[in-house]
């Protein structure tokens, strides 16, 4: 039904029905998540793939019968043989047609993950200002105080024995105003734009962390067919550095123990995918997974937030340098972890 061919583009699940669940039309998520043909579902009713097909009766009969212009309801639905069922919210809306009706199916960790991404971009706006008004509100006294202890040293002189308390607050001054670069750097770098391959930028990432944990194991899954697109090159690769270098720190204590310790870095294409609210057609799709101990479920809903650490001596910026740039090239990074695995996931837009 060519009148219906742009729900193609979408990618959650659509089935056009007619009232008695009869499909008309399914789009090419639909026979991708329910493993079957556009053909084979037309044949069938929408009814067979439900867990508990009473609620769609109930509303298809509600909307045909213009008791609602639009109803919605959560539900299960059945894919191949020996699959777990698939969680989802459904959405039932009248068309020109009275005859048919538009059958929406979101998965409920899709649904969940954008509900995520909207809250981080959020946190992210509003942590950018307050970052950018906090550091230059230390800067400032740390000169001063920076520059007094100096005036004291003098005053001092080389043979006090209180020398050394004015060394401490100088070298304390210097530690302070490292931070705080760091903290205000990736606010500051402009990029420069050039074609970036991912798979170059995964190799240089994976060279140099193999430098710094020789023992440990990389692996890679790269989709070679992934084409090039604009970005900033050494931006990304400190990007992937950091998270990289996040996940062999986690997994330091299993190789000490002798226990197997793996990274694996996994490329893929994704289609249909919504980054900030924009629609592409075409991302990339970076993972890094390790075999690591998790993420602490106290910091996981903060993982991204400066000076969030799990880790002693950790300064908690890594990760938020991460999401900057990550950000700064209209992607999202976040992360799924439990004991055993923890996966970090990178989504870019592709030309």
């Amino acid at each position: 039904m060519t009148d219906y061919a742009a729900f193609d583009q979408l990618a959650t699940l659509i089935a056009v029905v007619r009232p008695d669940g009869q499909v008309r039309f399914a789009n090419a998520a639909f026979e991708d998540q329910l493993r079957l043909s556009r053909r084979a579902a037309q044949q069938r009713t929408l009814f067979e793939w439900f867990a508990d097909d009473r609620r769609l009766r109930e509303t298809l009969a509600a909307v045909q019968g213009n008791r609602f212009a639009t109803a919605r309801f959560e539900a299960q639905l059945r894919r191949a043989p020996h699959e777990e069922l698939l969680d989802v919210l459904v959405l039932v809306s009248q068309t020109d047609d009275p005859q048919h009706l538009v059958v929406e199916m979101i998965e409920a960790t899709q649904q969940a993950r954008h509900e995520r991404e909207e809250r981080n971009l959020d946190q992210v706006r509003s942590s950018k200002d307050l970052i950018r008004n906090l550091a230059h509100e230390i800067k400032n006294p740390l000169g001063g105080l920076r520059g007094a202890a100096q005036l004291l040293a003098l005053e001092l002189g080389q043979d006090s024995e209180l020398l050394e308390y004015t060394q401490v607050i100088v070298h304390e001054a210097d530690r302070l105003q490292v931070l705080v670069d760091r903290l205000l750097a990736p606010h500051r770098q402009a990029q420069v734009v050039s074609d970036v391959n991912i798979h170059e930028v995964c190799e240089r990432v994976r060279a140099l962390v193999l430098i710094e944990f020789p023992k440990l194991t990389i692996r890679r899954d790269y989709d070679i067919s992934l084409p090039e697109f604009r970005g900033d090159r050494e931006q990304l690769i400190q990007a992937l550095l950091n998270v990289v270098q996040n996940a062999a720190q986690a997994l330091q204590p299993q190789l000490a123990a002798g226990q197997p310790a793996q990274i694996v870095l996994r490329t893929r294409a994704a289609r249909q995918v919504t980054l900030g609210k924009q629609r592409w057609r075409l991302a990339l799709e970076l993972h890094v997974e390790d075999n690591g101990p998790g993420v602490p479920s106290e910091i996981r809903d903060r993982l991204f937030f400066p000076l969030v650490t799990g880790r002693e001596g950790g300064t908690g910026l890594g990760l938020h340098l991460a999401q900057t740039i990550v950000q700064a090239h209209q992607g999202i990074i976040d992360c799924d972890s439990e004991p055993g695995r923890t996966d970090f996931r990178i989504l870019l837009p592709l030309p």
